[in-house]
C-alpha cells in the first residue's frame, strides 16, 4: 500500500512539474511571439517622433493658417503663361485609419502639417486650375500620410491620390485613354510633394546626395511620364538669410529649386522648375518661376462671407 501511494504521489508530482514547465514554456512562447510581432510592427511604423519646439507650437498651433501668394510664370505647351500660385500651410488632426482629416479627437489621430498648393493660369482661351495636397506628420518621423493632385481645364480633368500604408498605394484617373484608370503600389521613397512640408519643419533633415524620389504628381500627370521613383541628386545650399533646396532628375532633364528663409518658420520665398515643355518639334527646355507676393496668417475657413472678398487684396489676388 505504501509503495502504491508513493508511486501515485510521484505521478502527481511529475504531472504538476510537467504542467508547470509547460506553462512556463507557453509563457515564453507568448513572450517570443509578442517580441516577433513588435519587431514586425517596427518594419511598418516609421522613425521615432521628433520633439516639437515651443517656437513651432506657438506658430503652428495658434488657430490660423499661413497663406502665401506668388506671381507665377508657368510654361505650358512650349509657351510661357502668366498666373498666380498660393501655398496654404496649416496643422490639423489626421485619421490614421481613414487617412482624412479627423472629425473628432481620437488617441490614434496623427497631427499633420497640411499643404494645399494651387496654381491658376490661362492657355489661350481656356484656363488651367491645379491643386496638390500633402499631409505630413509634424513629428517628422515618416513620409506623407497622403498626397492628392487634381487638374481641371476645358479638355477634361485628371486626379491622383497616394496613400501611405504598407507601401504607397496610388490610384490615378485621367480623360486620356493611355492613362485612364490606374491602380498601383510603389516602394516607399522620398516624395517630392512632401519636401515642401519638410522644409517648414526641419530643412536640415532634407535628403541630400544621390537619392530615389517620386516626382510631384502634378509633373507626372501633366508631362505624361511614368509614375515611379526616379534617380535624383539633391543638395542644400545656405546663402545666409535664404537657403535653396535643389533636386535634379537626369532622366527627366528636370531641376526643381525651392528657395526659403534660413531661419524658422522657414517660409517659402519662391521656386523655379526647369523642364521640357511642349511636344514634338515644339518641345523646348523652359523654366517656371514663382515669386512671393504676400504672406498672411488667418483662420480663412471663418472668412467665407461676401464681406470677406476684399481680404484677397491683402494677398495681391
Amino acid at each position: 500500500m505504501k509503495k502504491w501511494i508513493t508511486f501515485n504521489l510521484a505521478l502527481v508530482l511529475f504531472a504538476i512539474l510537467m504542467t508547470t514547465l509547460g506553462s512556463c514554456k507557453g509563457k515564453g512562447m507568448a513572450e517570443n511571439k509578442d517580441i516577433a510581432l513588435n519587431e514586425s510592427a517596427k518594419t511598418i511604423t516609421e522613425n521615432p517622433k521628433k520633439k516639437l519646439s515651443q517656437e513651432f507650437r506657438d506658430y503652428w498651433y495658434a488657430g490660423e493658417a499661413e497663406i502665401t501668394s506668388y506671381a507665377l510664370e508657368q510654361p505650358r505647351y512650349g509657351q510661357m503663361r502668366d498666373g498666380h500660385a498660393v501655398l496654404v500651410f496649416v496643422t490639423e488632426p489626421f485619421s490614421a485609419d481613414k487617412q482624412v482629416k479627423a472629425d473628432a479627437h481620437k488617441s490614434d489621430n496623427i497631427p499633420v502639417l497640411k499643404l494645399n498648393s494651387t496654381k491658376k493660369y490661362l492657355t489661350g482661351i481656356y484656363p488651367y486650375s491645379i491643386m496638390s495636397s500633402s499631409f505630413y506628420p509634424v513629428h517628422d518621423n515618416g513620409h506623407s500620410l497622403k498626397v492628392t493632385f487634381s487638374a481641371q481645364e476645358w479638355c477634361g480633368q485628371v486626379y491622383a491620390q497616394l496613400n501611405n500604408r504598407d507601401q504607397f498605394e496610388i490610384m490615378s484617373h485621367s480623360y486620356f485613354e493611355s492613362e485612364a484608370d490606374q491602380n498601383l503600389t510603389l516602394d516607399k521613397v522620398t516624395l517630392e510633394n512632401e519636401i515642401w512640408n519638410k522644409i517648414r519643419i526641419d530643412p536640415k533633415g532634407l535628403p541630400v546626395g544621390d537619392v530615389k524620389i517620386i516626382p510631384a504628381l502634378e509633373y507626372i500627370r501633366l508631362s505624361h511620364k511614368e509614375l515611379k521613383s526616379y534617380d535624383a541628386n539633391a543638395r542644400l545650399t545656405d546663402d545666409g538669410e535664404e537657403s535653396t533646396y535643389i533636386i535634379t532628375y537626369p532622366e527627366l532633364a528636370r531641376t526643381l529649386k525651392i528657395k526659403f528663409s534660413s531661419s524658422f518658420p522657414y517660409t517659402i520665398e519662391g521656386w523655379t522648375e526647369t523642364f521640357i515643355s511642349g511636344y514634338g518639334p515644339n518641345a523646348k527646355t523652359m523654366t517656371s518661376r514663382a515669386k512671393k507676393i504676400k504672406s498672411i496668417t488667418s483662420p480663412y475657413w471663418q472668412r467665407n462671407g461676401n464681406e470677406h472678398v476684399s481680404l484677397r487684396d491683402s494677398l495681391g489676388l
